[in-house]
Order: structure tokens, then sequence, then C-alpha cells
């Protein structure tokens, strides 16, 4: 619900990150923030403790990058340092 929420309010500027778990429900919010082009961001495999959100994500195509947990908080700095979050 929170992604849909993201999505509809911030549109284009919408920046989803999802993180380690179970179920799809994150997976279905971050194909919101994909259809509005948005920022999706998963969690990769090697450093999740639980793959199965973020490998629903990559499998419905919504992950635009697939990182490690200590490459999101760098990746995220600088893509708002270079001015493409408003």
């Amino acid at each position: 619900m929170t992604f849909n929420l993201v999505a509809n309010f911030h549109g284009s500027s919408a920046t989803g990150v999802l993180l380690t778990g179970m179920g799809r429900d994150g997976a279905d919010g971050m194909q919101a923030i994909a259809q509005v082009g948005g920022l999706k961001i998963a969690q990769d495999e090697a450093s999740s403790i639980i793959f199965g959100m973020p490998k629903e994500v990559i499998a419905l195509g919504a992950a635009q990058y697939i990182l490690s947990i200590n490459d999101i908080s760098p990746m995220l700095l600088n893509y708002i340092g270079k001015g493409r979050y408003s």
C-alpha cells in the first residue's frame, strides 16, 4: 500500500527501495512505481536474509537496480546529489 501511495503522489519522482523479506505485496507496489517512471531498487540475493520479496520484484521486471545492502545508500546519495530527484 505504501509504494502505491508514493507512486500516486510523487509520480516519476517516486523512489522505492525493497529490502529483504517474504511475500509479494512490496513487489506489487514497486510495479506501481515502475509504471510512473520512478526509481526502483531491490536488494540483491547475496545480502538478503530472505530473498522472497526482492526476487518477486526482479521477476516482475520492476527493479531498475539490484544492489547489495551496502551499495543502496551510496547509490541514493549519488542519485540525489546529481539533481535527479526533485
